[in-house]
């Protein structure tokens, strides 16, 4: 099996045909080349200061820089994307609500060894849980080039619906090759890793991941994003990345206020409704 590429005139309903069938998809050229240069611009001094990792696993020639809400402007649109959340609406519409999980710089280094196989998932403390309710779903955008040889993604096509923690090799995949501008998306339960890096340039994609929004993030959104910045976001945006209550009342604030307010406290609202309202509103 290979990972089906679509054209960037997508639907989302396409995009989650082709995880369903494959556990990852490619959109070519999501975005312009130069939009990706945009991002790379603001995260440049981010970037720069990023240590290397200090374990296989993060890559100790691999640099992870954070905080994209924070520091990127036009990474805020990535977040944001149409088609994205048009696609994670949909896959997460067993629960109340979705997050943003993670965002992350990841430049692979010249010389980085394969990294393990993986399911994202597992960042819950290896949780078993059940296979029909998704819990995650991840993106990787292409800043560079995504080849086999520079260490593109490498994924185990239909792999979502493995059984789980599983000792799969770089063998049991295939590079999720694509220019840049193109968009990586798969499932928190398909197995993958970022490949070794034997060319002689530095691959660097950004990965944003969405999770439901009673589960933790693995990246601290509020202490991330600083507030005087929060104030200045749209509301769809704060949301997003956790200004929100989870399911019922996970999230408040002191005297059950809804966190939107803390940044927003035109948008106040009185208690949080009752458990028969959540029934009839699923």
């Amino acid at each position: 099996m290979t990972i089906p590429h679509l054209e960037a005139d997508t639907t989302c309903e396409d995009i989650l045909a082709a995880i369903e069938s494959a556990g990852a998809v490619i959109v070519d050229r999501a975005v312009a080349p130069d939009f990706m240069d945009q991002v790379a611009a603001e995260m440049r001094p981010w970037m720069d200061k990023t240590p290397l990792g200090d374990d296989s696993f993060t890559g100790r020639r691999t640099r992870r820089t954070g905080g994209l809400v924070a520091r990127s402007p036009h990474g805020r649109e990535l977040v944001m994307n149409p088609l994205v959340l048009g696609a994670a609406k949909k896959y997460f519409s067993h629960a109340r609500s979705y997050q943003m999980h993670v965002s992350q710089v990841i430049a692979v280094g010249v010389g980085e060894p394969a990294q393990i196989i993986h399911r994202d998932q597992w960042a819950w403390d290896m949780f078993p849980f059940p296979k029909d309710y998704p819990i995650s779903l991840a993106t990787m955008w292409a800043m560079t080039d995504f080849t086999a040889e520079n260490g593109a993604t490498r994924i185990v096509p239909g792999s979502h619906r493995f059984d789980d923690r599983l000792q799969l090799t770089a063998a049991d995949t295939v590079p999720a090759e694509m220019r840049k501008g193109s968009l990586l998306m798969y499932a928190g339960t398909t197995y993958h890793g970022a490949g070794a890096n034997q060319s002689d340039a530095t691959r660097v994609g950004i990965t944003i991941q969405y999770n439901v929004s009673w589960l933790r993030q693995e990246e601290n959104q509020y202490l991330s994003l600083p507030i005087e910045i929060a104030r200045t976001l749209p509301v769809d945006l704060l949301r997003l990345i956790g200004y929100q209550l989870g399911a019922y009342s996970l999230g408040y604030v002191d005297d059950l206020r809804d966190p939107i307010e803390i940044v927003r406290p035109d948008l106040a609202k009185q208690g949080l409704g009752t458990l028969s309202q959540l029934a009839n509103a699923k």
